[in-house]
C-alpha cells in the first residue's frame, strides 16, 4: 500500500504552521519529497546487507512477523519488475527501452535469454567484465554455448538520441531476454488546480503517491521536515499532526 502524497504534503503544512516556519509550496514539497523518497529506498540495501549477515551467524529473528531482512525485502518487492530489452543490430546487443528516453532501472538482477529451436533453451546467463567476455569467447575450450551464455554491460547513445542507454552484448546472441530488476521510484507530486481565491486545491488526478510501504509514513514525514529544518523526535508528534491536519480539512470543507 502506496502513502498518499495528500496526507504527507498537508501534515508537513500542519506542523511547519504550528511551528512558524512559514509555508511550503507544492513545487518545494515535490522537489524535497522525491529526495526524501530516494533516500529511504537507497537505505534499504544497506540494512539488508547488514540483516543478511545476522541470518549467516543465525543470529536474525526468523519468526512470521519479526524478520527484519524479510521485512526489507517486503519493501523491494512493488520495484522488482522484467525490465524491457530490444535487439539493437547496430551495437549487435540488447538496449534497455526506455519511455521518453529516461531509464527506469535501478540494478539489474538474473538475464535469461531465450534461444529458439528444439527444444527452445531459457538459459541463466553469466555476467562478466569485457575482458573475460573476450576472451571466454574466442577460447575453443571455454567457449560459451546457448545453454551456457555469458554477457557483459556497456553503455551507447543512439544517432537519434543524446541520452545514453544501458546494452546487453550476449554471446552467443540469443533471440530473445528477460532481465529482472529494480526500477526507481516514480518522483511524488502533488498535482494542484487553483480556487476562486488563488488558493492551491488538491488534484488526486493528476497527482503521484510515494511508492514506499505504508510503514514509512512517519519517516516520510519526519524526513520531509528535516529539510525544512524542523526536527521531530518522538513520533507520537506526527500522528498527532496527521490528525490534527485531517480535521482542518473537514472543517474548511464544511
Amino acid at each position: 500500500m502506496a502513502v498518499s502524497v495528500d496526507t504527507v504534503y498537508k501534515t508537513v503544512l500542519y506542523i511547519l504552521n504550528k511551528e512558524q516556519r512559514g509555508y511550503v509550496t507544492p513545487s518545494e514539497f515535490s522537489n524535497v519529497a522525491e529526495q526524501v523518497q530516494q533516500d529511504i529506498f537507497k537505505s534499504y540495501f544497506a540494512d539488508g546487507n547488514q540483516q543478511n549477515r545476522k541470518n549467516q551467524t543465525n543470529s536474525q529473528n526468523d519468526t512470521e512477523f519479526f524478520n527484519i531482512y524479510k521485512d526489507i525485502a517486503y519493501k523491494l518487492y512493488p520495484f522488482e519488475k522484467e525490465i524491457p530489452f530490444y535487439y539493437e543490430s547496430t551495437n549487435d546487443g540488447f538496449l534497455e527501452s526506455t519511455p521518453d528516453g529516461v531509464s527506469t532501472l535501478y540494478k539489474m538482477g538474473e538475464v535469461i535469454s531465450i534461444y529458439s529451436g528444439q527444444p527452445t533453451l531459457q538459459s541463466i546467463t553469466q555476467l562478466v567484465n569485457k575482458k573475460e567476455f573476450d576472451k571466454i569467447s574466442r577460447s575453443r575450450l571455454t567457449a560459451p554455448t546457448n545453454a551456457y551464455p555469458i554477457y557483459y554491460t556497456t553503455n551507447t547513445i543512439l544517432p537519434t538520441e543524446t541520452t545514453q542507454r544501458l546494452l546487453l552484448k550476449i554471446y552467443p546472441t540469443p533471440d530473445n531476454i528477460f532481465v529482472n530488476g529494480l526500477t526507481i521510484p516514480a518522483r511524488p507530486v502533488w498535482a494542484f488546480t487553483t480556487g476562486s481565491l488563488g488558493q492551491y486545491l488538491y488534484d488526486p488526478n493528476n497527482s503521484v503517491d510515494f511508492e514506499l510501504d505504508i510503514s514509512e509514513q512517519p519517516i516520510i514525514i519526519t524526513n520531509v521536515l528535516k529539510y525544512f529544518g524542523v526536527v521531530i523526535s518522538d513520533p507520537t508528534i506526527i500522528q498527532v499532526a496527521e490528525q490534527e491536519s485531517q480535521k482542518v480539512e473537514i472543517n474548511e470543507k464544511s
